[in-house]
């Protein structure tokens, strides 16, 4: 009885190689279309599957495998008495090797330069039809889905057959192939077509192991695209820590202003500052705490140039990220061993949403998107704010979008003076700015100050005002926002409403 490998990849990376191998080991390899050609122009022998099947292949290659001679020698079960039977009436011959992956859907589901009909074009079906069967009948059927796969099969052929724990283990990896392809369809279609949300669809590739989690003792792992955003320049990889922390600076300093810096320490900004250049903005991020800035990530929405660079260097920084470098910044940073240097590719998608792990499921929600430029800002008390108190309310405001809740931020000047993050109480929060500004030297008269949710009571702002400042922006909406505001008018300062919150947990 004749031995069957069937063949069509849309990726032929070392398709050829693997081809010939099999011949050799008196396969004979059924292909379609353009895999047969190009194992012909290898000369490679194999067989084209309309001749295989004696049906052509027809609209356009649309249909081509879909054929009972195919799926009946992929299916039939070979210990099966009625199905011998059944083959043998219907001249079916077992094929026993399906070496197939799909049209690249992958690598176009998010061009903008393709069309949604080009889109559909590249949806395959005849593939995930051969690949799931060969995967249901694993017992008896090989199903290669990637050409890293190509070498230990040829050599555990070579060495007396394939055994069912490696086929077990191709029918998974083939399975995964499928679900993680379907999963970039089905959300593409959603989004496409405008259909409700109804179920939460994630199935991401694996990227890689990370060394650990959070702590030494947690295992941890990347899934899906990470490099589409983000490319290491430079320095040891990044570690699960380095990962949170980086998206956060990036994720701050994306919502400023161009020329702004932002330095991270376990998520919370511990300085940040738009200046007339980058070395400005990050000498002015550095003043707000230059002590917890040791060992932190440093965010550009700029380049970075040789100036910045060579300050950079003065202090052990854990990870130094913007849009890009001049050549002559790479080369300073780079005399830093172990420091990563890194390039954001590319802008974050604001259509993202946020997961996290519960008992029995997941919590999802949209990423807060949510700019204080298209905010209606309402100015709630006697004293109005003035243009540079305004600039700097804003800035506050999104520092603190971007700071553990509950969260106060000073700003003045354009620079971050004081972060209050995560505590309990937002009094303490308060405190803790004031008490942090102070340390660092910065004089907190002619600062504005802001909340990421509203004043339950009013001594939150009385401490705030208390401490010199002239202007907070809140969200508004306490029960007791009318006694918010009379302390404020009290304390003879301005106030901004601006009807939202920026909780961050």
């Amino acid at each position: 009885m004749s031995k069957y490998a069937l063949i069509s990849v849309s990726d032929k990376s070392n398709v050829v190689e693997f081809a010939r191998e099999l011949t050799l080991l008196n396969y004979q390899i059924i292909a379609t279309g353009n895999t047969y050609k190009l194992l012909m122009d290898n000369a490679v022998s194999c067989i084209e599957i309309k001749d295989f099947t004696k049906f052509p292949e027809i609209f356009s290659g649309r249909v081509k495998t879909l054929h009972p001679k195919i799926f009946g020698g992929i299916l039939m079960r070979r210990n099966h008495l009625t199905d011998h039977s059944e083959a043998e009436q219907n001249e079916i011959e077992p094929i026993d090797i399906i070496c197939v992956n799909l049209y690249p859907f992958p690598k176009v589901v998010d061009r903008e330069d393709i069309s949604l009909e080009e889109k559909i074009e590249n949806i395959d079906i005849g593939g995930p039809s051969l690949i799931r069967a060969s995967a249901k009948n694993y017992k008896y059927v090989s199903v290669l889905t990637d050409s890293s796969q190509y070498k230990s099969f040829l050599e555990e052929i070579k060495s007396g057959g394939v055994s069912l724990e490696t086929k077990k283990k191709l029918a998974y990896e083939a399975f995964a192939y499928t679900s993680y392809y379907d999963t970039l369809i089905a959300n593409y279609l959603e989004k496409e077509f405008e259909q409700p949300k109804l179920d939460f669809r994630l199935n991401l590739q694996a990227n890689f192991h990370l060394r650990y989690g959070e702590n030494p003792h947690q295992k941890a792992f990347l899934f899906g695209n990470f490099q589409k955003y983000f490319e290491i320049l430079h320095g040891k990889e990044l570690s699960y820590n380095n990962i949170v922390d980086l998206v956060a600076a990036v994720e701050l300093v994306n919502d400023l202003e161009p020329n702004a810096c932002a330095i991270i320490k376990h998520t919370n900004p511990c300085g940040v500052a738009i200046g007339a250049n980058t070395l400005d903005s990050y000498v002015q991020a550095l003043s707000c705490d230059n002590v917890s800035a040791f060992g932190g990530i440093v965010s550009f929405n700029g380049e970075v140039d040789e100036a910045t660079a060579e300050k950079l260097n003065e202090i052990f920084l854990e990870i130094v990220v913007a849009p890009s470098y001049t050549k002559k910044a790479l080369e300073i940073l780079g005399t830093k061993k172990n420091r990563r240097i890194v390039k954001q590719k590319a802008q974050l998608l604001e259509t993202d949403f946020q997961i996290k792990s519960v008992p029995g499921g997941v919590l999802v929600q949209e990423k807060d998107n949510s700019k204080v430029s298209e905010l209606e800002l309402k100015v709630v008390t006697t004293k109005q704010v003035e243009q540079s108190q305004l600039e700097d309310l804003k800035i506050a405001w999104t520092v603190c979008k971007h700071t553990k809740s509950n969260a106060i931020v000073f700003v003045k000047d354009k620079k971050a003076i004081g972060v209050g993050a995560g505590q309990m109480s937002r009094v303490d929060s308060a405190r803790l700015a004031s008490e942090k500004a102070k340390q660092f030297g910065h004089n907190l008269n002619g600062a504005v100050a802001a909340s990421d949710a509203y004043f339950p009571f009013a001594d939150g702002l009385i401490q705030i005002a208390e401490q010199g400042i002239t202007a907070v922006i809140q969200p508004g909406g306490s029960v007791r926002d009318e006694e918010v505001i009379n302390a404020a008018n009290e304390k003879n300062i301005a106030m901004v409403f601006t009807g939202i919150r920026n909780f961050k947990h």
